[in-house]
């Protein structure tokens, strides 16, 4: 549903040896959970891992196929991939096996065995590395792939992921969208976290999702202590991880979002480089359509955890700062930095930033000229913001109003002083004219305050504060720029209550006549939430969602504050401004990336100006 596959990671309750009582659980597992569409269990899971010399059995051998066959009818068109000890051509292997509706599909032997320290692999197993061929009619070896409907999977087992060149890289590179691991993994301190980062960083480098099931409590202590550690992951995010040292089954689950990794692979990575090995690909039944359950983000631009978002902030401003800091030394270390200064959130960060590029150039403060130019619909509030925040930093503060001179040339060209756009966008671009007329006079640079939120929708007057000579926030969408201001107001307590004043004023433009002193225009009754907006960038930018896809996210993360109807109507307008501005975006000054998505058009996107926005809005209606 909405390019998502649910899979389940299962850690079963294992009686060591008892092949029909590992079966009968299993199948009280995908009875009981009926929402995943494919199972992974671990590793030797029909017997368990720690059978040692008891693998070479007749017994045992006979059972481990009965069990298989009747696993089958539970699995029905959803998978389930099992581990079992299989024997081919002389040789016992360490396999998963995939079965599907009735039938064995597919057996995969493991490629690297573990024979170090508490292992002992070679003792009983073969190596399938190079095995190619069938066992009654099931593809048997380890160049096998696996198609459900549009979905490709592979597997690799264990040691194999441990291994200097995993089989999954050839995997993904061949095409499989999931790797499942099948694994026995016993428990060492700190072995856990090193097994997550192991287990994320191959969804990263494969660009896939990664299923991992290992062996619980129920495998043999005379030596070792397993924990049943299971993961879920995508693109290098834990999506799910369960609980370990338990003495029932452990069932975790999760939603990968298969088209989002299809889009990075295409869009972000040189995955399309990678060398594709020959599989052979094994036909299987399409996956069942199941449920979505999982949980998205509102704010994807800006991390959950405190200590996190802090990080992020502390990289950010060092990007901001540094770039800025780069462009002035090219220019000439006496370059001042002219900021037109509003009071609002977009210009206290820009300001912040040229204090951070001064510092780290050795400039003094007073190099900063930042100027206030009060307007129609300038209130006092942010006036007085503007003023104690210059002076608080140490800038060479100046005021300009701008309210005159506005008025005399809307009466020049002939307008009426009613208050319409060409009201608003004549005070924008007087004030960029002062900017750059000052920036002229002092040998200075003007520092664009605006963000990337308000270049994804056009929210800037052409040539007004749409232009500047360098842009230290058009990597820094609005979510985001009241956290980094907040960060510096933690580590700057002396600028802290102005800055707090900042940010929890409405954020406007302040274009339009104040109502009895207080703001009267709010960017976001006009354009919408930006918690919205940015939700909408983030899925449509970096992942190409669909329309469909992105409501269907954002009913999700946002399930509560607002309704289906009034996210579709603001998507609406996303899409239509987004379209129709681009050749704003097409005229950008020069302004420096800082996370995974940016609009220059000379670096991350690049769309004509005159593109047709209608598909978008036909497939929302």
């Amino acid at each position: 549903m909405e390019g998502f596959v649910k899979v389940a990671a299962v850690s079963p309750k294992l009686f060591l040896g008892d092949i029909e009582r590992n079966r009968e659980v299993m199948e009280e597992i995908v009875a009981d959970h009926k929402e995943p569409a494919i199972f992974l269990f671990p590793e030797l899971s029909i017997t368990g891992y720690t059978l040692g010399d008891l693998f070479y059995s007749q017994n045992l051998r006979d059972r481990v196929w009965k069990a298989l066959w009747k696993l089958t009818r539970s699995a029905r068109e959803r998978v389930l991939i099992v581990g079992a000890p299989i024997w081919y051509e002389g040789r016992l292997y360490n396999c998963g096996v995939v079965l599907q509706d009735g039938m064995i599909c597919g057996i995969v032997p493991k490629s690297y065995l573990a024979n170090y320290r508490e292992f002992y692999e070679k003792r009983w197993f073969s190596s399938g590395k190079g095995v190619s061929g069938a066992l009654d009619g099931i593809p048997f070896g380890t160049d096998l792939l696996f198609r459900a409907g549009d979905l490709t999977f592979g597997i690799e087992i264990c040691e194999d992921l441990w291994a200097v060149v995993p089989p999954s890289f050839a995997m993904v590179a061949s095409g499989a969208e999931l790797i499942f691991n099948l694994s026995a993994s016993d428990e060492l301190v700190g072995k856990q976290s090193y097994r997550r980062d192991l287990v994320a960083g191959q969804s990263a480098r494969g660009v896939c999702g990664y299923v991992y099931a290992s062996s619980g409590i129920g495998e043999s202590s005379s030596d070792l202590c397993y924990s049943g550690a299971t993961f879920i992951a995508e693109n290098g995010l834990i999506l799910a991880e369960g609980e370990r040292f338990s003495f029932d089954s452990v069932v975790i689950s999760g939603d990968i979002d298969i088209d989002r990794l299809r889009h990075t692979r295409r869009i972000e990575t040189s995955f399309s480089d990678a060398d594709p090995s020959d599989f052979r690909i094994v036909e299987l039944l399409p996956l069942p359509e199941t449920p979505v359950t999982r949980e998205f983000d509102p704010y994807p631009f800006v991390p959950r955890r405190r200590e996190v978002r802090d990080q992020r902030a502390q990289e950010i401003f060092a990007i901001q700062s540094t770039a800025l800091a780069r462009r002035v030394d090219h220019i000439g270390r006496e370059t001042k930095l002219v900021i037109g200064l509003s009071g609002g959130l977009d210009s206290t960060l820009a300001l912040l930033v040229s204090l951070e590029a001064c510092r780290r150039l050795g400039k003094p403060t007073t190099d900063i000229v930042a100027i206030s130019m009060p307007g129609l619909g300038t209130t006092g509030g942010t006036r007085e913001s503007a003023r104690k925040l210059a002076e608080a930093v140490g800038a060479d503060f100046k005021e300009i109003p701008i309210g005159e001179s506005v008025l005399r040339h809307l009466e020049a060209i002939g307008h009426d002083g009613r208050p319409d756009l060409v009201y608003e966008n004549a005070q924008a671009r007087e004030r960029t004219q002062i900017l750059m007329d000052m920036a002229n006079m002092v040998g200075g640079i003007v520092v664009g305050t605006g963000d990337l939120s308000e270049l994804a929708l056009g929210f800037t007057t052409y040539n007004g504060d749409h232009m500047a000579m360098y842009n230290v926030n058009s990597g820094v969408p609005k979510t985001l720029v009241r956290h980094l201001i907040e960060w510096v107001a933690s580590r700057e307590p002396q600028w802290a209550p102005i800055l707090r004043e900042i940010i929890e004023r409405p954020i406007s433009p302040e274009l339009l006549p104040a109502d009895r002193g207080e703001i009267s225009q709010k960017t976001e009754e006009i354009i919408g939430p930006y918690e919205l907006l940015d939700f909408f960038l983030y899925h449509f930018v970096k992942y190409g969602a669909r329309p469909k896809k992105i409501l269907f996210m954002a009913e999700r993360a946002f399930d509560g504050k607002y309704g289906r109807e009034e996210i579709k109507g603001w998507l609406k307008l996303f899409f239509r401004r987004f379209f129709a501005n681009q050749f704003k975006r097409n005229a950008m000054p020069d302004g420096v990336k800082v996370g995974t998505i940016a609009l220059s058009p000379r670096g991350d996107w690049r769309m004509p100006s005159d593109g047709s926005v209608r598909l978008w809005l036909q497939e929302l209606d």
